[in-house]
């Protein structure tokens, strides 16, 4: 079984200039703050972030946004780093606002494979502009395309040799979503059940275990599992 637990330095190794990266978190809560800082220390530059917020200009992924690292955006909310509001609005950024539900359906829809979600949400407004409306039994639907990442930068409360990982309540979040959505995924442990030492987990194939059901069970503890083609199917508890 290739090695899941590796160095830090190694685990930032394969996060490139100009790569699509998924970071995980709500308000820098579920962010992978050592990774970040990892990133901050070694300069990585023009990346396409993908997340719910840019956090604050001094937590989260607002630090990458201050060092001049990211070239765009996507995220549901950029009101808490006013540093991402001004790089929109002097053009030093892109940003792409992405209401909270369909950025979540669109990194669901890629880690399923799938071609889009139609959703109504956006419709007559800034959201609409330059995507195809597709009608549905009389009623129009905003055709949104999935959003898969090169990389997806995570954390987990708890995390295991074999690739387990415990999402601690909020802390789920948008993590466990992201984990499908990436053709790497690197998890920073809160805590590692078999060394204590907060090592970084990087696999291809990762196993999610959360503390709320999930996937295709819906209900319970479920662990969720992450194949090479991003399919996901629950393993029970």
């Amino acid at each position: 079984m290739r090695q899941k637990l590796v160095s830090m330095e190694e685990a930032i190794s394969h996060i490139k200039d100009g790569m699509t990266v998924h970071i995980g978190g709500f308000l820098a809560c579920g962010t992978p703050e050592s990774i970040i800082t990892a990133l901050v220390e070694k300069g990585v530059k023009d990346l396409t972030i993908v997340a719910n917020d840019t956090g604050y200009v001094d937590r989260g992924i607002g630090r990458l946004v201050v060092n001049n690292q990211v070239k765009k955006v996507i995220a549901s909310h950029i009101g808490t780093n006013a540093e991402t509001g001004r790089r929109m609005q002097s053009g030093e950024m892109e940003v792409e606002l992405v209401p909270q539900g369909t950025l979540a359906e669109r990194i669901r829809a890629a880690g399923y494979g799938l071609g889009g979600i139609l959703t109504p949400t956006g419709l007559g407004t800034i959201v609409q502009e330059g995507k195809q409306i597709i009608n549905v039994d009389g009623k129009d639907y905003l055709l949104e395309k999935p959003i898969k990442a090169d990389v997806a930068l995570l954390f987990g409360s708890k995390v295991d040799e074999l690739g387990n990982v415990i999402c601690e309540k909020t802390t789920k979040n948008f993590n466990p979503l992201m984990a499908t959505a990436a053709d790497l995924v690197i998890v920073e442990s809160g805590c590692c059940h078999c060394r204590g030492d907060g090592a970084i987990r990087l696999c291809q194939h990762v196993w999610l275990r959360c503390q709320v059901g999930v996937c295709l069970q819906g209900t319970g503890r479920g662990a969720v599992r992450v194949d090479e083609w991003d399919l996901c199917q629950c393993r029970g508890p």
